[in-house]
């Protein structure tokens, strides 16, 4: 964070940056980029120094032997770790680009910026508010006391609230774990068991790559109260992450709407 507590550049680039070398072919860059599943392009370093950028735009109509320096992009934009977030932002937006490289005085990568780190941060952003909100809402209804925590939960142990996620979404919070950018859980400790209040699709994704803990806001009850969300869960069975089922998006209720007012006009 900057002095004035604003998020920075630096507090949710990707520090792990996948590069190519000046001296690389066209013929190579383009298969890695037909095998990869997250990029169109890569930034051009000659050790950690930044030389350009090189898209699948830049690679076509030319020969596979051709080196890379000769067909990249050599302005590019880039930013500064200490660079405000939201200045970042508006550089993506207005530039069209999804991936900004961030490089430190020396001209060295030192991360990469994306438009999906940006929308991250606006939510992690946003899930203290929604704690403080659970909060009040248990405090006035069941009129008990709770506390917040901050740490890291065992998945094995929760239990979840919620019977169904969307199979489309899953996809997404898979990509956000394996780079870090999932925001943290909402849970609920009432010493008896821990109800996952929200997160399932992340914790379901978590599960699917083997992740066992994960980052929590977590509202401890330590009196007993009888929460309608459990009451829930025990109607659904729902007992561990295994029981939430994963549906596919077609099902999704504002999808069949749509079709169905497709049909009928």
């Amino acid at each position: 964070m900057a002095d004035d507590g604003k998020p920075t550049v630096q507090d949710y680039m990707t520090r792990e940056v996948d590069t190519v070398s000046p001296d690389d072919t066209v013929g190579d860059v383009a298969r890695r980029i037909a095998e990869s599943e997250e990029h169109s392009g890569f930034p051009v370093t000659d050790g950690r120094h930044v030389e350009g950028f090189v898209s699948a735009r830049d690679l076509l109509l030319e020969e596979d032997h051709e080196p890379i320096f000769k067909v990249m992009t050599e302005e590019i934009l880039v930013a500064h770790p200490e660079m405000g977030l939201n200045d970042a932002s508006r550089v993506i937006l207005r530039s069209g680009i999804q991936r900004l490289p961030v490089v430190d005085d020396a001209g060295n990568l030192v991360g990469i910026i994306s438009n999906a780190d940006v929308i991250r941060s606006q939510i992690e952003r946003a899930t203290p508010g929604k704690v403080d909100k659970l909060m009040q809402t248990l405090e006035n209804i069941h009129d008990v006391d709770v506390r917040e925590e901050r740490r890291r939960v065992p998945l094995a142990r929760l239990t979840p609230t919620q019977a169904k996620v969307y199979a489309d979404e899953l996809e997404g919070r898979r990509y956000e774990l394996e780079r870090g950018l999932a925001e943290p859980l909402v849970v609920i400790d009432t010493g008896e068991e821990m109800l996952l209040a929200d997160g399932h699709h992340r914790v379901k994704a978590a599960h699917q790559l083997g992740i066992e803990e994960m980052d929590a806001y977590v509202i401890v009850i330590d009196e007993p109260v009888d929460l309608g969300m459990a009451d829930t869960a025990a109607k659904e069975n729902l007992e561990t992450i295994d029981d939430i089922e994963a549906v596919d998006y077609a099902h999704h209720p504002l999808v069949e709407t749509t079709k169905r007012l497709q049909e009928e006009g």
